[in-house]
């Protein structure tokens, strides 16, 4: 089996599974057996939908800033931070002035996004 398929390059922008969150947030995904990795770029300011699903997620703010919202509280979060958000806790991210890139990794994988679309899916 080609070892290809294995790796990838977070600049490569046609890599992964493309899908729309919502204005001004996009992801590309890559998914595997247990674990589904999804970079997210966040335009400056850009609100993301408060929502909820099963798979526990973690989140790590690569680059930028902006305020994580998890069940119901907003915390500033910068370059460096990163976070656990259980599975069925409400959260979403408001991107900073700058916006934002966030590396999130779901497990097991959420069905929703092993396809192309738009929206965080519940």
């Amino acid at each position: 089996m080609s070892q290809e398929n294995y790796f990838n390059n977070i600049n490569d922008l046609d890599s992964g599974i493309k899908r729309v969150l919502g204005d001004g947030i996009s992801t590309r995904i890559f998914c595997g057996d247990q674990t589904m990795l999804s970079i997210v770029t966040i335009e400056p300011n850009a609100k993301g939908q408060i929502h909820s699903h099963p798979q526990e997620q973690w989140g790590f703010l690569i680059e930028g800033s902006g305020i994580r919202i998890q069940d119901g509280q907003k915390i500033e979060i910068k370059k460096g931070d990163f976070w656990q958000t259980p599975g069925g806790i409400d959260h979403g991210i408001i991107g900073g002035a700058e916006g934002a890139k966030v590396l999130d990794i779901f497990s097991p994988p959420r069905d929703e996004y092993k396809k192309s679309g738009s929206g965080f899916g519940n």
